[in-house]
């Protein structure tokens, strides 16, 4: 039967969710480096980006293996491009993690009194929004085998709704922290660059969880 393996080839899904599992676990150390950031710990700040290296690295290291092993026709109810396509947004979160990481460590990062608590609020939201993409691939398995249909397209219909309005949540504390960053722009110099750069990068997580849920959602309509 070895041909009908090599036709239908191995089940993506779990390595698809193996590979978001990293990529959350990847993302959640925003919230300890922006500790580390907040107290000007630079010995903090450097064991943070080598943990975060190591995750975004094993996240890399799925990321190919589902690459290099997904077949050219899947016979699931999601097309190879989609599950690429899905494949990207997660792999995102685990590289602009190690983005932040690598500038705050470059820079020996410290956050200005003003801006710990905006940024410590958008990081806890950012973290919010990649675990609800998390559970929602969790339920990738089950989309697929009801080929997108029922019980299960309703809840995950909600929580993709949900993901939706935390993303929004994090546009609002982005703003937050940007407008106190403008307003010191005098006092930091150029620092307020790094700070803002680093400011846009947190919040992206957050997008790059939300096109997760979009491209899900795009899926169920079809």
């Amino acid at each position: 039967m070895a041909w009908i393996e090599k036709l239908v080839g191995r089940s993506p899904i779990g390595p698809m969710q193996e590979h978001m599992k990293a990529a959350v676990d990847c993302a959640r150390e925003i919230v300890p480096l922006v500790d580390a950031m907040a107290s000007g710990d630079a010995a903090k700040i450097r064991e943070c980006r080598e943990h975060i290296d190591a995750l975004e690295h094993k996240a890399d290291e799925i990321k190919n293996e589902i690459r290099d092993h997904l077949p050219r026709r899947l016979m699931l109810a999601i097309e190879r491009r989609d599950m690429l396509a899905i494949l990207d947004s997660q792999d995102s979160m685990a590289d602009v993690t190690q983005d932040i990481a690598e500038l705050a460590d470059q820079r020996a990062m410290q956050l200005p009194e003003g801006l710990i608590e905006p940024m410590k609020a958008l990081a806890a939201r950012v973290v919010a929004a990649c675990e609800q993409a998390g559970r929602i691939i969790d339920e990738l398995d089950e989309l697929v085998e009801t080929g997108f249909a029922g019980n299960t397209t309703t809840r995950v219909e909600e929580m993709i709704s949900e993901l939706g309005r935390i993303e929004t949540e994090t546009d609002e504390l982005q703003d937050r922290a940007c407008r106190v960053i403008f307003g010191m722009e005098d006092e930091l110099g150029v620092a307020a660059v790094y700070l803002h750069q680093t400011v846009l990068w947190t919040a992206n997580l957050a997008d790059h969880a939300e096109r997760v849920g979009s491209r899900l959602r795009l899926l169920i309509a079809h």
